[in-house]
């Protein structure tokens, strides 16, 4: 082996070492961005069961929504059975069982 295609061995030795140090860099980028990434949701998953646990303590402390609640299931299993609950067609036998617009705005506003 002659000096020249020692050269070109050692010239294409480290162009691959090159390559595979940028491969490596950009993996080690990647591998930060998912680490913070992991971090912020983790921060906001802890806020969000806090924030759960403090809606479920007040609902535990606040006994009327208890009575809302189970007047709410008391109309949704009326309009399950089949009839309208709205202002407008109370008591009336829904036709086909097709949801009523006035109805379902009743029973899911907030």
């Amino acid at each position: 082996m002659d000096k020249k295609d020692l050269f070109d061995v050692f010239d294409g030795f480290s162009q691959n070492l090159m390559e595979t140090l940028a491969e490596a860099e950009a993996l080690k980028k990647q591998v930060q961005d998912l680490v913070e990434q992991n971090a912020s949701l983790r921060l906001e998953n802890d806020k969000l069961r806090d924030r759960l646990s403090h809606f479920s303590q007040m609902e535990e402390s606040d006994p009327s929504s208890k009575a809302i609640s189970s007047r709410k299931e008391n109309l949704e299993n009326i309009y399950e059975d089949g009839f309208h609950i709205c202002t407008f067609f109370y008591g009336q036998r829904r036709e086909n069982n097709e949801d009523c617009a006035f109805c379902m705005e009743l029973l899911y506003r907030e």
